[in-house]
């Protein structure tokens, strides 16, 4: 078996580029195609394969022939999510199952194998691309209701059998089937929608998250504060602390409101700026290009003239001492323009810096922390108010002057004052860590957003310096290139 792995490696790797063919190799195993990664096409059909595998780098398979083996499972298809094209065809499977993630399947063929039962074809509506469906050969063909059922049940197909689905037949189909297909309409229709609204909320939180304001319009702050909190619900049996209980979440959750509003606000201050930034880079970085190129190329064409009349002197061979002092001078001139160029280059890339500095000052970074101390103060004056019904309700309950039954665990909390004081503090405490680490991801989620504007400026730098260095050597062999010729002596 190994030696027909290597084989239908070293057969396919003849092939190369995107299509692969290994038919008629009599494998039995779908095996060494991981260097593969980008195919597009491959044909396994006649030969003896039993199990679909090895598949899973090959995402970007296009089209796929299987047909003509002993495949008796649909199986490890799930990363050909670009597959448009599938033959089973000739095989031995009696299930269509597994084959969820082929949501751009357009032709598929799966005739002559082991398909009984006819109302597994439903299976395909969610293929909404699927055109071309072949089930000729398999048992279930021959139920009298097959052609209808499977156009009311399939109603995009336009080849089935490799036959054209006639207009009168599809009327036909649905006029038989409606009954049974609209239920199933309106059940999509609901699912399609709930996948749409929960895109759509995901969509929306990862927004939220970009401006470090997810789960914060609403009450899930506050939720996640007593949920970690094991003494509230204990705590809240005392009298007068349900009272306490019923403003405060309302007071809460709209501190954390306005925090999120302010967040989403900030979040479109900053792109606003970070979009203007690169806007101002790009125009710069296109200005200094275009005057660098203008610089060059008026140093290149007056270059030209004056080496012209250098190198004609030297081809006199520089006869007396007037040619002579007019072959210094221009190269004289030549090295000045040297220098001249190097400063208006260098002077280009300074100015772009500058530039970037002034630009970068405006962007806001810092992340909106100061109003979640909004939540920390009412979570601090809740915090007081339970702490005096607690001391209240123990010194009550010394005096026996209780009119209210507790339940045996609060009951324990008011042994004595420490008991309580420290009951109240702990989960004072559990509710501020709470507070607490938002905040934290806040700020995270903020100096994250800061590294990447820094991180932009320093790619810009970066730029720069090569820029420089380039300038640098473009000079040196300007320079090298003058000071290689040498002008002959005038003769006598």
């Amino acid at each position: 078996k190994n030696e027909k792995e290597e084989h239908l490696a070293q057969y396919l790797s003849i092939w190369g580029g995107c299509n692969l063919m290994g038919k008629n190799l009599h494998l039995l195993q779908i095996a060494n195609l991981w260097q593969f990664e980008n195919l597009t096409k491959l044909q396994l059909d006649n030969n003896i394969i039993e199990k679909i595998e090895a598949l899973e780098s090959l995402v970007h398979l296009v089209w796929l022939d299987l047909s003509f083996n002993n495949i008796e499972v649909i199986e490890g298809l799930d990363t050909l999510v670009k597959l448009q094209d599938l033959s089973l065809y000739s095989n031995r499977i009696s299930k269509i199952e597994n084959m969820d993630t082929l949501q751009e399947l357009q032709i598929f063929s799966i005739g002559k194998n082991n398909l009984t039962t006819l109302e597994d074809v439903a299976y395909f509506r969610r293929f909404k691309h699927l055109r071309t469906l072949n089930l000729a050969g398999n048992p279930l063909c021959d139920d009298k209701r097959y052609m209808l059922y499977v156009v009311a049940y399939v109603p995009n197909l336009v080849y089935l059998d490799f036959k054209l689905v006639r207009d009168s037949t599809r009327e036909e189909a649905v006029l038989q089937y409606q009954y049974h297909t609209e239920p199933l309409e309106q059940e999509e229709a609901e699912a399609l929608a709930q996948l749409e609204d929960k895109q759509a909320k995901q969509k929306e939180l990862e927004y939220h998250k970009t401006a470090f304001v997810e789960y914060l319009n609403g009450s899930f702050l506050f939720e996640s504060m007593f949920a970690e909190d094991t003494a509230a619900a204990k705590l809240a049996c005392l009298p007068g602390v349900n009272d306490l209980l019923q403003a405060y979440p309302s007071w809460f959750v709209s501190v954390c409101e306005s925090l999120f509003n302010y967040g989403l606000k900030e979040h479109e201050n900053r792109e606003a700026e970070v979009s203007h930034f690169y806007e101002c880079l790009n125009e710069v970085l296109t200005a200094n290009q275009q005057e660098g190129r203008k610089r060059i190329l008026d140093f290149e064409n007056q270059s030209k003239k004056v080496m012209w009349l250098y190198f004609c002197l030297l081809l006199e061979e520089i006869h007396n001492a007037s040619s002579y002092d007019i072959a210094e001078s221009k190269r004289a001139q030549y090295k000045e323009d040297i220098l001249q160029l190097s400063e208006a280059l260098m002077a280009l890339e300074i100015l772009i810096t500058d530039q970037l500095e002034v630009r970068l000052k405006h962007i806001p970074v810092r992340p909106h922390i100061h109003n979640v101390g909004g939540c920390r103060e009412l979570e601090n004056n809740h915090h007081e108010k339970l702490l005096e019904i607690s001391i209240t309700t123990l010194e009550k309950s010394l005096k026996n002057e209780l009119n209210v039954a507790l339940p045996a665990d609060v009951q324990t909390l008011l042994v004595d004052k420490t008991t309580i004081v420290n009951t109240v503090n702990a989960s004072h405490g559990t509710r501020l860590r709470s507070i607490d680490k938002r905040e934290s991801d806040i700020l995270t989620c903020g100096f994250t957003a800061c590294f990447q504007s820094v991180q932009a400026f320093q790619n810009e730098i970066d730029r720069n310096h090569n820029r420089v260095k380039e300038i640098i050597l473009f000079i040196e062999n300007l320079q090298e290139e003058l000071d290689s010729i040498q002008i002959p002596e005038p003769m006598e």
